[in-house]
């Protein structure tokens, strides 16, 4: 399955934006990817396994909370940094 990785989650994922990675859930995926690219898991769940704050996920286009959401290899996987500042 594919999965976009935010511009600021670069530097984790050896600068690409497209990555492939397999899973049956979301967590999963994110387990995979953190093994190939260590920290970028942190960056997206916290210590407690809830998504960050500023972080939101999206699974073939819809919102998603769930790390134990079901996918399909076929699915993608969109990594969104919410942007702050004044």
């Amino acid at each position: 399955m594919r999965v976009r990785i935010p511009s600021p989650l670069h530097s984790y994922s050896a600068g690409s934006s497209l990555v492939e990675a397999n899973g049956r859930t979301v967590d999963e995926v994110l387990l995979q990817l953190d093994a190939r690219f260590p920290g970028i898991r942190f960056r997206i769940i916290d210590e407690q396994d809830a998504i960050r704050p500023h972080i939101r996920l999206f699974v073939d286009g819809k919102p998603t909370a769930a790390l134990n959401g079901a996918l399909t290899p076929t699915s993608e996987l969109m990594i969104v940094c919410a942007l702050s500042g004044g």
